[in-house]
């Protein structure tokens, strides 16, 4: 009997070894050991739970796209089915995209944060790890030293295991060993080691044709193949070598590798002390460099006290000298009244009978009469209650002092590219920095701008590039983005900042459907079915000479692969500028239904494609709610359909065609939008009939081109190559 690779090793070996390496045994999805690990494209490795839970919640991420939180089902008509449903039909092979069914296969490595696409075989198509596998096993062992392992096949209580059976995938105690592999059976002759709980199959199979033994490796692909995949599979015009070469030459490159690290280890051990002590002149340097930051900031705090003292002493001393004139003013006011002040002692010289007497006091007391009299007929208040001339003005100094930062020494402010940068279902932000070499990184900030104008901090991301994604943005909502540059502990200050705003609800994801009415003699549709051109029709020219008058072309129509019974969705596409008719818009599946049941014949002279029946025209009638709305754009123009209650003058129904048009569905209203993209503005809504299923709508006549808006999504990885 060959020994296991569980005890090719000793167990006082496998204790000292393992412990050092615990971090390279941990799933970087779950943080914990590996269970079941599978080998994703980019060579990371995750648990095979893991992958099955990013696949899934990418999958409830295209099915709750509706903005409310309440909106729990899905509107996509595809998954109907509780959680553990969903999870083995990820598992199925079969599982692939159709018209009613997409399929998410691609999700971002939780190893190196790039995007992976698992193709259409999903998990099933990945390998398992098995070497990670048992190392990962002996590592538990190693931890668990004292814990037996029990016997599977006991009656309670069991019995500590003795024995692994490779073929049974069990342990069992001595007597059930005897038991279940009795002498001069078959059983009696399968392969067994020491208990341990990890079973791994004699030989890898292909996960691509099931029964077929790995035997080769693709060097292109960098993965073991059998002889079906070179021969008619994926891997036929790839350099392939054999096991046996590969083996040897990987592990001998392994070896080597690892050999040169070990001949260096006086050197390693010599960088970490380096390292060390680094640490801890960083430890007292940045103590150092907070301590006087905090003494600016205390400098800047005494200006400030000593500004609002001087501030506010100013305006108690101007309400002090308003309020004493008020006062004063007020006290003649009230010598005024009746028996009171100056006309109670005016009444009291009036009782004066001595005319020398009564003369020598009433002139002074005239002239004071005369003057209150005046100032009753032109009443001016002593001071002004306003304080505006003591508003403090801090414009200025509150943009200097949100643009405080550490001395830039040299380094220039990035610019971010307002051409390149775009909001969809996340934020593409792009930008360019005149010294991108002498930046060692990148911070860019974002935050939701808030129309109550309440200040909301920043959110901050490290990027070590010129471009960074952000997700989890609020739909209907504008963020505002900055970056600035760093070099060591130096940053230059914050650039410009951006303003884009967010859709007004999450971004439904679809392709064209290339079976529910595609003409393939006049559309021409590429193979990510993301765009779609309008080429003349051959059957056209054949049937010319019955052409005598009237229009004989028709449109031709090409829907989304995913339909809509609920929720708020947004999606845009992009229309070539050369493009003489194209119609962008929702149809119900009735109506649908209607239109390509009923194909025209373009070469009859009775098809009067202008008379407006079931031909699609937004104009066709004025109806508070139909089954379809779709807008025209053409000739670089985008047209406004007609409408009861607006101007219908062309030039007021006639805009320049946006860069890209956004389509907003609301489900749950009965309403339909149209948005240029640009500006997030919306030119055209309307209420639309959404009691049956809804999918987007396009339409071609003539020259012309649609390409999807692709959804924003981190850079896929480039490999290297290393074999």
């Amino acid at each position: 009997m060959i020994p296991s690779f569980d005890h090719c090793w000793s167990f006082e070996h496998c204790e000292v070894t393992i412990k050092n390496i615990e971090k390279e045994l941990i799933c970087p999805a779950c943080k914990e050991l590996f269970t079941h690990p599978l080998i994703l494209p980019c060579q990371h490795s995750v648990c095979h739970k893991c992958v099955k839970e990013l696949l899934l919640s990418l999958d409830d991420s295209f099915n709750d796209v509706a903005s409310d939180s309440s909106n729990q089902s899905s509107p996509r008509l595809r998954l109907t089915s509780p959680s553990m449903d969903k999870i083995d039909k990820i598992n199925r092979p079969g599982w692939k995209r159709n018209s009613l069914t997409p399929r998410p296969t691609m999700f971002p490595c939780p190893g190196c944060e790039h995007d992976v696409d698992l193709g259409e075989r999903g998990v099933s198509g990945l390998f398992r790890n098995f070497t990670l596998e048992t190392i990962v096993e002996r590592y538990r062992q190693a931890a668990r030293a004292a814990t037996a392992i029990m016997c599977d096949l006991c009656k309670p209580p069991p019995q500590e295991s003795t024995k692994s059976c490779m073929d049974c995938s069990a342990s069992y105690c001595n007597e059930c060993f005897k038991i279940y592999h009795p002498w001069g059976t078959v059983k009696a002759q399968h392969e067994y080691v020491g208990p341990t709980t990890n079973f791994r199959p004699k030989i890898l199979m292909c996960p691509e044709h099931e029964t077929e033994r790995i035997n080769m490796y693709c060097e292109l692909c960098r993965r073991p193949v059998c002889h079906l995949c070179k021969l008619g599979g994926n891997h036929s015009n790839h350099r392939v070598t054999t096991m046996s070469s590969a083996y040897k030459t990987l592990k001998e490159k392994l070896s080597k590798d690892i050999d040169f690290l070990i001949g260096k280890e006086s050197q390693v051990k010599s960088q970490i002390s380096e390292l060390n002590l680094l640490m801890k002149e960083t430890e007292c340097n940045g103590e150092r460099a907070k301590e006087e930051a905090l003494a600016h900031f205390e400098k800047l705090f005494e200006i400030l006290e000593d500004r609002k003292s001087s501030v506010l002493k100013a305006i108690d001393a101007s309400k002090k000298l308003r309020l004493d004139k008020f006062h004063t003013q007020m006290e003649e006011y009230q010598g005024l009244l009746e028996n009171n002040g100056l006309v109670g002692y005016a009444q009291e010289v009036l009782k004066e009978t001595d005319q020398s007497c009564f003369v020598q006091t009433a002139k002074q007391l005239h002239l004071r009469i005369q003057k209150a009299t005046e100032s009753l007929k032109s009443f001016r208040p002593a001071a002004q209650a306003s304080f505006e001339d003591y508003v403090v003005n801090i414009s200025k100094q509150t943009e200097v002092l949100g643009e405080l930062s550490f001395f830039s020494s040299g380094i220039d402010i990035p610019e971010i590219n307002e051409e390149q940068s775009k909001v969809y279902n996340n934020a593409l932000i792009d930008w360019h920095h005149p010294e991108k070499d002498k930046a060692d990184s990148y911070v860019l900030e974002y935050r939701k701008i808030n129309r109550d104008e309440e200040m909301i901090s920043w959110n901050e991301i490290e990027v070590h590039g010129t471009s960074k994604v952000v997700s989890n943005l609020e739909s209907n909502s504008p963020y505002a983005f900055r970056v600035r540059a760093y070099r060591g502990s130096i940053c230059s200050p914050c650039s410009r900042e951006l303003v884009l705003h967010t859709p007004p609800a999450p971004v439904f994801s679809f392709l064209f459907d290339e079976k529910c009415g595609y003409n393939t003699e006049h559309l021409l549709l590429n193979l990510k079915r993301d765009r779609v051109e309008s080429r003349a029709g051959f059957n056209v020219l054949l049937a010319a000479e019955r052409i005598q008058v009237g229009h004989y072309t028709s449109l031709d129509y090409i829907i989304g692969d995913v339909g809509i019974t609920k929720g708020k969705h947004f999606w845009a596409c992009r229309v070539e500028p050369y493009s003489y008719l194209v119609k962008v818009g929702v149809a119900s599946s009735d109506k649908l239904q209607e239109w390509l049941r009923s194909p025209r014949d373009a070469a009859s002279p009775r098809y009067e494609q202008d008379s407006g029946h079931d031909s699609g025209s937004e104009d066709a009638y004025f109806d508070s709610s139909q089954p379809f709305t779709l807008v025209t754009i053409g000739m670089k123009k985008f047209f406004i359909p007609k409408s009861p209650t607006s101007s219908n003058e062309p030039e007021n129904r006639v805009l320049p065609m946006p860069t890209s048009i956004g389509i907003f569905l609301d489900c749950d209203k009965g309403k339909v939008s149209f948005y240029d993209m640009d500006h997030m503005k919306c030119l055209y809504e309307r209420q639309v009939d959404c009691s049956h299923t809804m999918y987007p709508a396009f339409a071609l006549m003539g020259s012309g081109g649609i390409q999807l808006e692709e959804t924003i999504t981190a850079k896929y990885l480039e490999y290297e190559e290393d074999v």
